[in-house]
C-alpha cells in the first residue's frame, strides 16, 4: 500500500483525535453509563469507554516508548472486564486520551516504532489510525445518546475511507490464497460526491472479503456507493445505513453490499 495523505496532515489528524475524544467523552456522559450502544450489539457505554480507553493507552506506548515490536495485548473480553469501576470510567478515559494526544504531539516527525499497516513514519501511522479509531467510536457514543452523529469534514472522511480500503482491506487481500483472490469478482465502487478520489473493491467468491482493492475504477461495477464522504465513511464502517441521514445511494445490485457488509468486520481480537 502506498501512503495516501494528500487530504489530511499529521497535525490535522492529531487535532481530530483530540476533538473527537472530547466529543466521545461528552456524548458518553450525556448517554449515561446504562445506555446501550446500538452500533456495537451487546455493548453498553462502559464497554465502549473501556475499549477505547485501553486502545488509546496501547497505541500511546508505541509512540511514547518508541517500541519497535508488537507487545502482548489484552483480549476484548479481558478489556471489558478490567479497568476502573464505572464511576471512574470517564476520568480514566479522558486521562488516557490526553496522554495519547500529548505523546503524538511530542513525537519527532520521523518517529520509528511498530505499526501494523505501511506508513512513512510511526507518527504518521499512529496519528492517522487513532484519529479514525476515535472518530468511529465517537459516532458510537453519539448513537448511544439517540441523537445526531457529528459529521467529519469531507477531507477527513475521504482519508478514513482510503485507510479502510487501501489499508485494512488491502491487508486482507494479502492474506488470501490465490484461489480466493480468483473468486467471483463482484465489484463494489465507492464514489464520494464532495471530495476527490474513488475506490474499487473486488470481492471473494462468497462476497464477504476483498480479493483486490485499488484507487480509481477500471470497469463496470456490480454495486456502486455514492454520496457525501462523511456518509460513505459511516456506511463502510457499519455505523450508518444507505439513504436517510447518510445520503448514500446504492446503484446496481444491493444484495452485493448486504452480503459484503455482513461479512466485513475490522475487529480487535
Amino acid at each position: 500500500m502506498d501512503w495516501h495523505d494528500e487530504r489530511v496532515e499529521i497535525a490535522e489528524h492529531i487535532e481530530s483525535l483530540q476533538r473527537d475524544g472530547q466529543l466521545m467523552a461528552a456524548a458518553a456522559e450525556r448517554a449515561g453509563l446504562t445506555a446501550a450502544v446500538p452500533s456495537c450489539p451487546g455493548w453498553r457505554v462502559p464497554d465502549l469507554l473501556r475499549h477505547q480507553g485501553y486502545v488509546h493507552r496501547w497505541a500511546g506506548r508505541f509512540v511514547a516508548e518508541r517500541l519497535p515490536d508488537p507487545v502482548p495485548k489484552s483480549s476484548e473480553t479481558e478489556i471489558l472486564a478490567a479497568n476502573p469501576p464505572d464511576g471512574q470510567l470517564l476520568d480514566w478515559f479522558r486521562e488516557g486520551h490526553a496522554g495519547l494526544v500529548a505523546a503524538l504531539r511530542a513525537a519527532p516527525p520521523d518517529l520509528s516504532c511498530w505499526t501494523f499497516l505501511p506508513a512513512p513514519s510511526g507518527l504518521a501511522f499512529w496519528a492517522r489510525r487513532q484519529a479514525h479509531e476515535t472518530a468511529i467510536h465517537r459516532a458510537d457514543a453519539e448513537l448511544a445518546t439517540g441523537g445526531a452523529v457529528t459529521s467529519p469534514s469531507p477531507a477527513f472522511a475521504a482519508d478514513g475511507i482510503d485507510e479502510l480500503i487501501m489499508g485494512f482491506f488491502a491487508r486482507d487481500e494479502r492474506r488470501l490464497t490465490s484461489e480466493q483472490q480468483a473468486g467471483g469478482r463482484q465489484r463494489v465502487v465507492v464514489q464520494p460526491t464532495d471530495s476527490a478520489g474513488e475506490w474499487q473493491i473486488e470481492l471473494t467468491e462468497d462476497g464477504t472479503r476483498a480479493a483486490s482493492v485499488r484507487r480509481g475504477i477500471d470497469g463496470a461495477a456490480d454495486c456502486t456507493l455514492a454520496g457525501p464522504a462523511a456518509g460513505l465513511y459511516l456506511v463502510l464502517w457499519n455505523r450508518g445505513e444507505p439513504g436517510g441521514a447518510t445520503e448514500v445511494s446504492v446503484g446496481g445490485d444491493p444484495s452485493v453490499l448486504r452480503t459484503w457488509r455482513d461479512g466485513m468486520r475490522v475487529t480487535w481480537d
